[in-house]
């Protein structure tokens, strides 16, 4: 299917458009199966807004934001019989040589902003809101690394869609227009060898990633025995359009620990543009085939979930809390 044409910006699901930025927290929960846990998440959920600008009144230049989405399973606690089109948890991918675990994870929070102490600050109150209903599961605390780089030294999200692409590669149009506005979004946390890495020649780490490491210049694999990373990503429909996605990873790691890792989040309009792109990276393209990078990065997590647009998240919110107070069982 063609991109849907944008004639102007209109971005939602919540402020995907919110800019790269220095520090981000990822926190990724899941909700206990009783109505009281779930009405106290629709509570926290109600009143994130206010909490946003109560933290980020403090700074404004520092751009806090926070991004909510919403597991396939917990959607259905939360909306029985009515969820976007493709939304379906994550599913695990053995490949020939690695493999992509699917993991636990009912809610994520992609909080982002200037400052580190402004996202701590945010997410310390979400939890405290949460309290004992919700079980934390993953929690990583990216940061820009030089010029927005990975920790394997590339430029990383060099091509992710701006303008008027944004909206029409990470929000859904008229396919689904109950949900319009939203975005899919799947995760994983990998951990790099950085000493197996380092030790490669950097015509090979090139090779490997498909760019050059000081200028960030697409190299042409095309007729190369095996497609680079790079290559593998590049996803192409029936006929012949080009999908992107929306990445906003970001390294994270503890040097005492030899821990080295960059935290996939991807965003994206449809949920196959990145299952398929998983599915080239660890299955092959010719099968076999797989990328490269998967030699020196393992994946630890891999959820899939759903952000809704700002006033869909409100509309789930205020159903979800009249079923719980007329004591509607889910």
């Amino acid at each position: 299917m063609p991109k849907q044409k944008w004639d102007r910006v209109t971005i939602d699901a919540q402020s995907v458009d919110a800019p790269l930025s220095l520090s981000a927290v990822f926190l990724v929960l899941t909700i206990n199966d009783d109505d009281l846990s779930l009405a106290e998440l629709c509570s926290t959920l109600d009143g994130l807004n206010d909490l946003i600008k109560t933290v980020g009144f403090r700074d404004l230049s520092a751009r806090l934001s926070c991004i909510v989405g919403i597991g396939a399973e917990l959607w259905n606690r939360l909306s029985p019989g009515k969820k976007p089109l493709e939304l379906r948890s994550f599913t695990g991918i053995e490949g020939p040589v690695h493999t992509a675990p699917a993991t636990p994870g009912d809610l994520i929070f992609h909080i982002r902003s200037e400052r580190v102490d402004l996202c701590f600050e945010l997410e310390r109150m979400i939890l405290d809101r949460l309290d004992s209903s919700s079980t934390v599961v993953d929690e990583v605390s990216g940061f820009r690394y030089f010029d927005s780089r990975d920790l394997l030294g590339f430029v990383d999200g060099t091509a992710n869609p701006t303008g008027t692409d944004l909206p029409a590669s990470t929000l859904i149009g008229d396919e689904d227009p109950g949900f319009a506005g939203g975005s899919y979004i799947v995760v994983q946390k990998y951990l790099h060898d950085l000493r197996k890495w380092t030790a490669l020649p950097t015509n090979e780490q090139e090779e490997i990633i498909g760019r050059k490491k000081i200028d960030n210049v697409e190299i042409d694999d095309d007729d190369a025995p095996r497609k680079s990373h790079k290559s593998l990503a590049t996803i192409l429909d029936a006929e012949g359009n080009e999908h992107d996605i929306l990445r906003d990873n970001m390294p994270f790691g503890r040097p005492g620990q030899q821990e080295y890792g960059t935290y996939f989040i991807g965003y994206s309009r449809y949920l196959w543009v990145i299952e398929e792109m998983l599915r080239r990276m660890y299955l092959g393209d010719p099968p076999g085939n797989y990328d490269r990078l998967l030699d020196y990065s393992t994946p630890l997590t891999g959820t899939t979930f759903f952000a809704p647009a700002r006033p869909t998240l409100e509309a789930l919110v205020k159903d979800a809390t009249a079923r719980l107070a007329a004591n509607v069982s889910f």
